[in-house]
């Protein structure tokens, strides 16, 4: 027994932040699955991230897409997957703080995914196909209690962050809107801009350039504070719906199974290529705010998350299974 314990503390040594090795180094390839579709929000940061820490690891760092289940597809294969470092997740709201939509999952998000740090963090912004008739956000709440149940808004997937918010804004107002979910937030921006469905809680990242070219019509952003992205959009409290705000997070997370020591080595690595000021620059021009956070911050945040969301689920009734 004591030679046992002898290897495993001796198998543990090689992860300690104080031993030999002050960075995980991963001995292949390392896999970070992003459960949404290429070109979105959650996949544009991923792989900015991927590339610096690739660079900083000297192995490959690629990105797997996996969709379905509003993520949760993709969330379980990493769930599945050995706790060694070299699968990662790119996590979301729906994921980590909204599974309660979900009551038959094959796997428990909250006991077999477990952060290593928050990644970044930005708003959503309140966007409509052109040819709705509502230029500020008052005129759109009008429209859509006028017509309620007739205004379609698209998502990423149930359950989705895109979703959540859109379920937040309709308790918030007292609004009825028609959710139509998507394999990806890219899928759904591109019907809205060919006017298939009229509004979007789309993250901020994929916005401005559309907007500025007039194929969607920005009519809030969802945070307390405007963004520099987009200076010249209001809050939703500055256009008129008070109380309401919904930010968009994204995580890097990793199978429960992952020795505390290996994943205090990776939230090591993920802090120091986001304090890269380039790299930073690079998050903040899509709109996105770098967090980075510390394992108990990381662990702390998702709890108050989940608390959050679940009461919006609950009040909603919004179950996908």
């Amino acid at each position: 027994m004591r030679l046992l314990r002898l290897i495993a503390l001796l198998g543990l040594v090689a992860f300690l932040p104080n031993a030999q090795a002050q960075n995980f180094a991963p001995t292949r390839q390392v896999r970070i699955v992003v459960p949404f579709a290429a070109g979105g929000s959650a996949d544009v940061l991923a792989r900015i991230t991927a590339q610096a820490l690739s660079a900083r690891w000297n192995q490959p760092v690629v990105i797997d897409n996996r969709l379905g289940a509003g993520g949760h597809v993709g969330a379980e294969n990493v769930a599945r997957s050995p706790g060694d470092g070299h699968t990662l997740l790119l996590g979301s709201i729906g994921i980590h703080a909204a599974s309660s939509v979900y009551r038959n999952l094959a796997y428990n998000p909250l006991t077999e995914l477990t952060p290593v740090t928050i990644l970044a963090e930005f708003p959503n912004v309140i966007v409509v196909h052109p040819s709705v008739p509502a230029q500020n956000l008052l005129e759109l709440v009008a429209l859509a209690r006028a017509r309620p149940g007739e205004i379609t808004f698209g998502s990423a997937g149930n359950a989705t962050s895109t979703h959540m918010a859109g379920e937040l804004f309709m308790l918030v107002t007292g609004l009825r809107l028609q959710h139509v979910p998507y394999r990806g937030s890219s899928q759904a921006l591109n019907d809205l801009m060919a006017g298939n469905i009229q509004m979007m809680f789309e993250n901020l990242p994929t916005i401005p350039p559309v907007a500025r070219d007039g194929r969607v019509r920005a009519l809030a952003i969802t945070s307390a504070m405007r963004s520099p992205a987009l200076p010249d959009v209001p809050t939703a409290a500055q256009a008129g719906v008070e109380g309401y705000v919904a930010t968009a997070w994204f995580t890097i997370a990793a199978p429960a199974s992952t020795p505390g020591p290996l994943l205090e080595l990776i939230n090591a690595d993920l802090r120091a290529v986001l304090s890269n000021p380039a790299i930073r620059d690079r998050f903040v021009t899509l709109g996105a705010t770098p967090v980075a956070s510390a394992l108990p911050e990381a662990r702390a945040f998702l709890a108050e998350e989940t608390t959050k969301w679940t009461r919006v689920v609950s009040a909603a009734g919004i179950r996908l299974d």
